[in-house]
């Protein structure tokens, strides 16, 4: 509980310098601790280590999207090595910052574990794109891992990448939401990157239900209010005059 405190060093830190990164950060957070009350996993773990999951983006807060003003991108004038190797170092930044502050070994976890051994597919693409004799290494434009290795740490995974997918959906409805959560999530189960973790699969398919639900709720709609009908001439002096009078 003191470490979801807002006014510990590294969360304040991570809302005064990338102030993108912290409300993402809010959002996975009731996100996972949704999830995780759902299914009797550790509600109040995943809470706080999804508070201090990208503490490590502070290092360099410009080269991640949620951070950049409109129109501006650091990236466009790296090469795409570059910028995987500057992406994949806000894990290594977090957990070095997370030791400083003496963050217990279980919120470490969420740090390292968030990713897996996730491929930074943009930049890979990018890559392969300027070397169409195939010489890229895959292992320069992937997260070191581990991969998930409690519930908790997998449902971070996968809270946190449906968060950010669902920030770039046009027109995010129901069906959109769910379609978007069914496959991220199923992506991640054929990369292999919940093999290491218990969760079951009636877990996951509990998981992916309210993910969306979660998902559905940040996004509802505003009810469509009938325009206010315009007062008769009558009426509006009426109105007039009462007012004057107050």
């Amino acid at each position: 509980m003191e470490l979801a405190d807002p006014t510990q060093p590294l969360l304040r830190r991570l809302a005064m310098e990338a102030p993108g990164t912290y409300a993402h950060t809010i959002a996975v957070a009731n996100l996972a601790e949704s999830v995780c009350n759902a299914i009797g996993a550790n509600a109040l773990l995943a809470r706080v280590g999804v508070l201090y999951h990208d503490v490590g983006k502070v290092v360099k807060p410009q080269f991640f999207i949620e951070n950049q003003p409109k129109g501006r991108n650091p990236h466009d004038k790296l090469k795409p090595a570059m910028s995987a190797a500057i992406v994949r170092s806000h894990v290594a930044e977090g957990l070095r910052l997370a030791e400083e502050a003496r963050l217990p070994p279980a919120v470490r976890a969420f740090i390292a574990e968030h990713h897996g051994t996730q491929p930074i597919s943009y930049f890979m693409e990018q890559a392969r794109s300027g070397d169409p004799d195939g010489r890229v290494n895959v292992a320069d434009f992937s997260y070191g891992g581990p991969r998930p290795r409690s519930r908790e740490t997998a449902i971070a995974m996968m809270a946190d990448s449906v968060e950010s997918a669902s920030r770039v959906l046009a027109d995010p409805t129901p069906e959109r939401l769910r379609e978007l959560v069914e496959r991220i999530v199923g992506a991640k189960i054929a990369a292999g990157q919940l093999d290491d973790s218990p969760l079951t699969l009636a877990e996951i398919r509990e998981v992916k239900a309210h993910l969306a639900k979660g998902l559905m709720g940040m996004y509802h709609q505003r009810v469509d209010y009938p325009a206010p009908v315009a007062p008769a001439p009558a009426e509006a002096a009426a109105g007039g005059a009462a007012s004057t009078d107050g």
